[in-house]
């Protein structure tokens, strides 16, 4: 693949995944209400599901993925009650401040992995990109092995780096919350927005 044409896609991509929608919403509200506490597992969730969708595209199995509608419709809200329960989870638990040790996790690594995943596979904003932008960006049809590997590669670096730019603003401006009152109103906040990115997703 050319210079050119992998400079092209790096910004694309870099441009997707850092523009608003159910993913960065997820991560933003999350990060505000638990800290770094298992970022990095949620993050990979996003990235293999960013890569399934790429193989998907690359291997000509896009017809397919388009066609398998009862599949994409399971996943979708399965990915929308998962931001539903994280919500609740956020509006119900208890309001300490970075003192009281607000960054432990209850979550596992596994749960946060698997929710993220679930969550980008019925994402219609990936869906979009990969089976529909990514063809306009990259000739899919003339990409060989090495071609794929370096887009697959330029994947594993960017959306940790973006992503990873969120947690670290968001936990940033976490650390401003001094009282309990302040917690609890982030907390309620960023509950009320995964369940918007919820019905965003359900309802597209």
């Amino acid at each position: 693949m050319s210079l050119y044409g992998l400079s092209v896609f790096c910004v694309v991509y870099a441009l997707s995944v850092a523009s608003p929608g159910p993913g960065v919403a997820a991560v933003v509200a999350r990060s505000l209400a638990r800290g770094t506490v298992g970022a990095p597992a949620f993050i990979v969730g996003f990235l293999i599901g960013d890569l399934a969708w790429f193989t998907l595209a690359a291997t000509g199995l896009a017809a397919l993925a388009k066609t398998a509608y009862v599949l994409f419709v399971i996943v979708k809200y399965a990915g929308a009650a998962y931001l539903l329960y994280l919500a609740w989870r956020m509006w119900t638990s208890r309001a300490e401040t970075l003192v009281d040790g607000a960054d432990e996790g209850s979550q596992k690594p596994l749960q946060l992995f698997l929710g993220s995943l679930a969550l980008t596979l019925g994402n219609p904003k990936a869906m979009v990109f990969f089976l529909a932008l990514l063809p306009t960006v990259v000739k899919l049809e003339t990409l060989t092995l090495a071609g794929f590997l370096e887009i697959a590669a330029v994947i594993c670096v960017l959306l940790p780096l973006v992503l990873g730019a969120y947690v670290l603003a968001a936990v940033r401006a976490r650390k401003l919350l001094r009282s309990a009152r302040a917690v609890r109103l982030v907390n309620r906040g960023s509950a009320t927005v995964m369940a918007g990115a919820a019905a965003a997703i359900a309802s597209n």
